[in-house]
């Protein structure tokens, strides 16, 4: 399946506007960049990195704690429906290197 990033909850790893495919029940590792369902608005998908799996489900962090706006599990818990685990970025192809500020 095609995800398209939203927000800033990633940062660096992803970025707003970036798209992903995504392998549907594929096996998930600790480390690993997921899509799930939002525990209390299941219609809504986000994108976590795994962090571990216990018996209530897996822990879901984003890699930008400051980023306004973010949630995971340090906010809804353990998640038991993960959608599937990133498999690629493949938009934008490249990525223009930030400019040095003066």
């Amino acid at each position: 399946m095609r995800v398209r990033v939203e927000g800033d909850s990633m940062r660096p790893a992803l970025l707003p506007g970036d798209w992903l495919l995504v392998r549907r029940n594929a096996t998930v590792h600790p480390g690993d960049l997921v899509v799930a369902r939002l525990p209390d608005d299941p219609d809504q998908l986000i994108v976590k990195r795994a962090q571990w799996h216990g018996k209530d489900g897996w822990w879901l962090e984003s890699d930008n704690q400051r980023a306004g706006g973010r949630r995971d599990s340090w906010d809804f818990g353990p998640v038991h429906d993960i959608v599937g685990r990133v498999v690629l970025r493949y938009w934008p192809l490249l990525r223009r290197a930030p400019r040095a500020r003066r």
